[in-house]
């Protein structure tokens, strides 16, 4: 490996840090801060979707028709975070409780995320995203220490909000 292909590989602090960022973003419903988070050639793989979303402007246009019937997120919190590097690359994984509101209905789901990230050119972006339902149980385990943790990058990927 020559020394160009060492300075761009990614640590996991670096990866840590642009999943905090990315869960922070959704936790607050900011659009813009959001979709920043990913590149635009980005997939995504939702459970309750019938199929792929092929690029950032796909997910873009679902998360448009989301917020025109009154959706948002209200709380969001990561915990069970890994983080697999691969070189340029890296695979970030969690368990997510997110709530959100649509008027006055407020839904809590418990689900499993991964997230692929990649270094392009100076940021460090997801290029992809699947986001299946979590087992009854699922990072119970984890819970009482992501409560105790702090929202650092270090401490593992925690953000909880509340939707403006």
């Amino acid at each position: 490996m020559n020394s160009h292909q060492q300075v761009n590989q990614l640590t996991e602090r670096e990866v840590l840090a642009a999943a905090a960022e990315l869960v922070a973003a959704f936790s607050r419903t900011d659009t813009r801060a959001y979709f920043a988070a990913f590149s635009p050639e980005a997939t995504f793989i939702f459970h309750p979707e019938a199929q792929r979303l092929e690029s950032r402007s796909e997910y873009e246009d679902l998360w448009n028709g989301w917020l025109a019937d009154g959706w948002s997120v209200t709380g969001c919190e990561s915990t069970d975070a890994r983080v697999q590097l691969c070189g340029t690359s890296a695979i970030f994984s969690h368990t997510v409780n997110t709530t959100t509101r649509v008027g006055e209905i407020t839904e809590t789901l418990r689900e499993r995320e991964t997230i692929v990230f990649t270094r392009q050119g100076s940021r460090i972006l997801a290029v992809h995203e699947h986001l299946s339902t979590a087992p009854s149980g699922a990072a119970e385990s984890s819970a009482a220490s992501a409560a105790a943790s702090s929202s650092t990058p270090e401490a593992g990927v925690v953000a909880s909000g509340t939707a403006a």
